[in-house]
């Protein structure tokens, strides 16, 4: 029986400088090639039918250890289907090839082209199903057939202004992308002149500017008077759901954070949760301190094979952000997932002495200002951990006739 590779942790990975191939584990084949510039990139090594594969699955850090085991496994479920990877996508691009021959390229082949060119940006499948249905949806349903060295500015105009008053952030996001693709054409030889998608200098003097049409709507969020009874409530909620939302409050972390974490971020020992650059909105690393409260969560959770993460679905990958609205709906609370970011946000500024900046810097919220940013270079680990521990436990506190008592206490 072959031996089974031991599977390399996040750690391991991000620490691993010798050139050459390295099986990290988890999925068989799976390669960390090393060269010796020090550039990382993921192969998955195979057999298709009585051919042998390496089969580029994309670089590193862009593409995380769990993003690489999971496209691993995804090319070998297309190979047990009797599928060659390698053959599918290059039978894809001959395709969009010949029709780019047959009719001239099209606004749709042009936007399918620049989506792939621009894949090792998006830092998860969320992003980058959001990129393309966005202009498969308003923009290719209008101009998809249209050559894209002939479309204009009353072609994008078409495009943008139904949908300019009414979802002007989806618009301005839109008139972006579509800004890129006919970048992408531009430069790639299949249009000429200036781009009709541009803002400044053009658009912005036909089109309202979104700053004046755009109302601002607020995730709906928990008052910070409330959490503890809600805290109360959730904790007798059983499954992966309830504990995730747990977890994401006592850590004031992303949705997305949070239900895609994995065992390997866990550091129990120093009590630390890392979340990679991949998964994080400023696209840098962030160490998040755990209280006490969240080891013991963690600790109390099931593992579960075959699955990396810390909350699965039923089907070992990471939980749906529907999933935790729809857990928030059921619990008729007037907030989603996200509004518990704002909750611990005001709880610190009306509650508690701790400095703006350690509260900002636990939000993982970007520097606004250029000169701080450059002089502020540390983590305010301590100072942060303080702040989250008091933050569990205001969370084991809630209110009643007598004013706010501790849970254990109360019950």
């Amino acid at each position: 029986m072959p031996k089974k590779t031991p599977e390399m942790t996040a750690l391991e990975i991000r620490r691993l400088r010798v050139p050459g191939r390295h099986a990290v584990g988890g999925v068989p084949g799976l390669l960390l090639v090393v060269k010796e510039s020090g550039a990382k990139s993921w192969i998955l090594r195979t057999v298709v039918g009585n051919r042998r594969r390496n089969i580029g699955l994309g670089g590193y850090p862009e593409v995380t250890l769990v993003r690489a085991r999971e496209k691993a496994r995804e090319a070998r479920e297309m190979i047990e289907q009797g599928k060659d990877p390698v053959e599918e996508k290059q039978a894809m691009k001959r395709a969009l090839a010949k029709q780019s021959k047959e009719k001239g390229m099209t606004f749709e082949v042009a936007a399918r082209l620049c989506f792939e060119k621009k894949a090792p940006e998006f830092r998860n499948a969320k992003h980058a199903h959001d990129w393309f249905s966005s202009v498969e949806r308003y923009a290719i349903s209008v101009m998809g057939s249209t050559p894209v060295g002939e479309i204009e500015l009353q072609d994008v105009l078409a495009v943008l202004k139904p949908i300019w008053q009414d979802k002007t952030e989806t618009a301005t996001r839109l008139r972006q992308r579509m800004e890129n693709i006919l970048n992408w054409a531009t430069v790639s030889g299949y249009r000429e002149g200036d781009n009709p998608a541009r803002w400044k200098g053009h658009l912005d003097a036909i089109l309202p500017k979104p700053t004046r049409i755009k109302n601002s709507k607020h995730f709906p969020a928990l008052s910070w008077h409330e959490i503890g009874g809600f805290m109360n409530r959730l904790r007798k909620c059983n499954g992966s759901v309830p504990r995730c939302l747990e977890f994401l409050i006592l850590t004031a972390c992303r949705s997305g954070e949070a239900r895609s974490a994995v065992w390997d971020e866990i550091d129990f020992e120093s009590k630390t949760w890392t979340i990679p650059g991949g998964r994080m909105k400023a696209g840098k690393e962030h160490r998040v301190p755990l209280a006490s409260d969240v080891i013991d969560l963690l600790q109390g959770l099931p593992r579960f094979e075959g699955s990396p993460y810390l909350f699965p679905s039923s089907k070992g990958g990471p939980l749906s952000d529907m999933a935790l609205s729809m857990f928030c709906r059921r619990m008729e609370i007037e907030s989603v997932p996200h509004g518990f970011r704002s909750t611990f946000r005001d709880w610190c500024a009306e509650s508690t002495n701790f400095p703006r900046e350690v509260a900002e810097m636990a939000l993982a919220h970007s520097i606004g200002n250029g000169v701080e940013a450059a002089y502020r270079r540390g983590e305010l680990l301590d100072k942060r951990r303080h702040l989250m521990d008091s933050w569990a436990k205001f969370c084991n506190m809630r209110e009643d006739s007598e004013g706010i008592i501790p849970i254990s206490r109360a019950l």
